[in-house]
């Protein structure tokens, strides 16, 4: 059911070559947002799947841009195009241009902006956020937040050195060359329906490049081989994990964030104890926790006017309204390690 506090806008953008791409906003009716959320979807994923998170995330005062990125969902326009994402320099400057396009609009209002990934999305934004030529413009974000994010595959996921060899050296004979890469839907979510959806998805073809694949693999490496190092700009970031995910490692994604944030002030490694891996789809009573728990950290990172308290007090108001499915752990900058029993 829509929300009536929601404004939701589809609209067609652009690219820095041109390229035009499906791009979804979610945003606050009648009150100005207290901040802007830019969000990077997954492998084999587009915006539409995300169920309640991104209205929201809006009912709160969180205004949401997402795209589907060249290559994936809406954003593909014939079968050639399917998984077609190009080499990472082309990933994360499509990236930095959606960013730029926000920032534009969040700087003449003063509002603070986030950045999230999921997955494939979210080793993409540790790139990003990790990228020399963009350090200017990673400084000007307040904060990043990082769903399950792909440093190494689950070790039941994770393909031979061999083949991952192999599939390199293909990858520059025949960089387009498209190849099936399905991700089996009872690693992804606890959730029969959504497991079922998966599989129905016309949007889902499960099919990425030979040159896409090497780079999604790359960007993994670097990052839990400790060759990407954090921005200087980088203020703020979220990292949230389950324990059983079945696509992206979470020993991985903890060994990185004890390794690699130690010069961020503000950081916060969140477990989520038996959740699978697409956190914000897991299962019917998890998801509004998981939505709970991204829209506290963002608002808690916000300074908002008084003339714009009244979306802060609805906030207060979802806030209250998530029960609580799992026990959640929590490590804070400090170091310190907390369990607490959502609702």
């Amino acid at each position: 059911m829509a929300d009536a506090n929601v404004k939701i806008e589809e609209l067609t953008f652009k690219l820095q070559d041109d390229h035009p791409v499906y791009m979804k906003k979610w945003s606050p009716v009648n009150t100005p947002a207290l901040a802007k959320l830019v969000f990077i979807h997954g492998y084999d994923d587009h915006v539409n799947r995300y169920f309640e998170l991104f209205p929201t995330l809006a009912s709160r005062g969180i205004a949401v841009t997402a795209w589907d990125q060249r290559g994936w969902g809406r954003s593909v326009r014939n079968s050639s195009e399917r998984g077609l994402t190009g080499p990472t320099p082309l990933v994360i400057a499509d990236i930095a241009h959606v960013v730029k396009s926000e920032l534009a609009d969040a700087e003449a209002t003063s509002t603070p902006l986030f950045v999230m990934g999921h997955s494939m999305g979210g080793a993409e934004a540790l790139t990003f956020a990790s990228e020399p030529a963009y350090a200017d413009l990673t400084s000007r974000i307040r904060g990043w937040l990082l769903e399950s994010p792909h440093v190494e595959m689950s070790p039941g996921s994770q393909p031979s050195a061999l083949k991952i060899m192999a599939g390199r050296l293909a990858g520059r004979l025949l960089p387009k060359f498209q190849l099936k890469n399905k991700l089996p839907a009872e690693e992804l979510t606890r959730d029969p329906e959504v497991m079922k959806s998966l599989g129905e998805d016309p949007l889902l073809w499960s099919t990425g490049t030979l040159e896409g694949l090497a780079g999604l693999l790359d960007r993994a490496a670097d990052l839990s081989g400790g060759r990407r190092t954090l921005n200087p700009g980088v203020k703020s970031l979220w990292l949230a994990h389950g324990t059983v995910d079945g696509g992206t490692s979470y020993p991985a994604s903890k060994k990185w964030f004890e390794a690699s944030t130690s010069d961020v002030p503000d950081k916060e490694h969140k477990t989520y104890e038996g959740w699978q891996h697409q956190l914000h789809a897991d299962l019917p009573e998890t998801r509004p926790v998981f939505a709970k728990d991204v829209g506290d950290w963002i608002l808690a990172r916000v300074e908002a006017p008084a003339t714009t308290a009244k979306p802060q007090a609805a906030a207060e108001a979802v806030a209250q309204e998530s029960s609580a499915a799992a026990p959640v752990a929590t490590e804070t900058a400090e170091g310190g390690a907390k369990e607490t029993a959502k609702l």
